[in-house]
């Protein structure tokens, strides 16, 4: 038995298609119907293919039988689809036909985006800081050479800023450490309550500079996890840090361990730390973002209180790290709660 052009398209992983040399559409995959649509074949293919760009590259290779790529853009729901498209000239009947072949590259288009987007902000970041040092270190050549109290001030404002830039690299540095050992999940046993402890001890100063009531609330059996005790304990501090500096003098913030119980969400046993305060809250739109890097609620204010805006991209990083889930639930006037679940199980995934 011979197999049909369809039979040898239909072996292809991704959508193809197969145009005559009359410049019909020949034979298509499954997988091109549910691209382009159903009893598309017989059709020209100007009908059935319609983007500009793949049309002249189809025309092209007819004429001189070169092989050559495009893109092919379409909408799947709410998403864009990225395809790189690779035509090339086939003999048929003597004749030249032009097989076409679609291949999804969304995932690398997102990764070249993200790339440019965090060079962008990165750049964006650093250039603040820069441009006022550089402006401040004039005057001070300047104008001010001779000027006790306006070199005093302007040190002082330099000192801040590059303040800031050191923050900024070193959270920048934290970030693609937490990255790059995102796969290897931490099997080290780690007391909880121990880290909850030291989380509160070392931001009670800062809390109680803040007018901050600062609580810890912990179980009566020790609640142990596999993991990078310096990790969680980076997590918890950028949590707490977060909801003292965020939320108001005479606000209170709450730091709890829950006792292990069974999380439908790790389809297991677990643990839930929250970090909770009693402050302003976030409105619902900014809920989904928080994450992101660079992303921020209120970005003049994150900046006067020394916010990279990476803060919570590192703790979801770190979290992912130990297999377990980070929630955030926020109401205006009402506060604010990140709550942490971690898995108790140490097995490797």
């Amino acid at each position: 038995m011979t197999a049909t052009p369809r039979d040898i398209l239909s072996v292809l992983g991704i959508p193809a298609v197969l145009i005559a040399p009359d410049e019909r559409i020949f034979a298509v995959n499954a997988a091109a119907e549910t691209l382009l649509g159903k009893n598309i074949e017989g059709r020209h293919f100007i009908t059935a293919l319609r983007q500009p760009s793949l049309l002249d590259t189809i025309e092209q290779v007819q004429r001189d039988g070169e092989k050559r790529e495009t893109r092919f853009l379409t909408t799947e729901g709410q998403h864009d689809t990225t395809y790189r498209v690779t035509c090339g000239a086939v003999p048929m009947a003597g004749r030249r036909g032009v097989l076409v072949s679609f291949e999804d590259i969304t995932p690398m288009e997102q990764a070249g985006q993200m790339r440019r987007d965090f060079v962008a902000n990165v750049s964006h970041e650093l250039r603040t800081p820069l441009t006022a040092l550089l402006g401040f270190i004039e005057t001070l050549q300047g104008p001010a050479r001779n000027d006790a109290k306006a070199q005093e001030r302007f040190l002082g404002i330099m000192g801040a800023e590059a303040e800031r830039m050191n923050r900024l690299v070193s959270d920048l540095l934290s970030l693609s450490r937490v990255e790059a050992d995102e796969r290897v999940r931490p099997v080290d046993p780690v007391d909880l309550g121990s880290v909850l402890e030291q989380t509160r001890h070392s931001l009670a100063h800062l809390a109680e500079e803040a007018g901050i009531a600062l609580s810890l609330h912990l179980p009566d059996a020790p609640v142990t996890v596999p993991g990078d005790a310096d990790q969680l304990r980076q997590v918890l501090t950028n949590l707490v840090e977060n909801a003292i500096k965020y939320s108001g003098r005479g606000s209170a913030v709450s730091l709890s361990l829950g006792a292990a119980e069974y999380e439908s969400r790790l389809r297991g046993q677990g643990v839930r730390i929250e970090v909770s305060d009693t402050g302003p809250g976030i409105d619902a739109v900014h809920l989904p973002r928080l994450t992101e890097r660079f992303y921020r609620v209120d970005s003049h204010r994150s900046r006067e209180l020394g916010g990279t805006g990476l803060g919570l991209a590192i703790v979801k990083h770190i979290v992912n790290r130990h297999r377990g889930r980070l929630q955030v639930e926020s109401e205006l006037g009402k506060g604010t709660r990140f709550t942490v679940i971690l898995p108790l199980d140490g097995r490797q995934d």
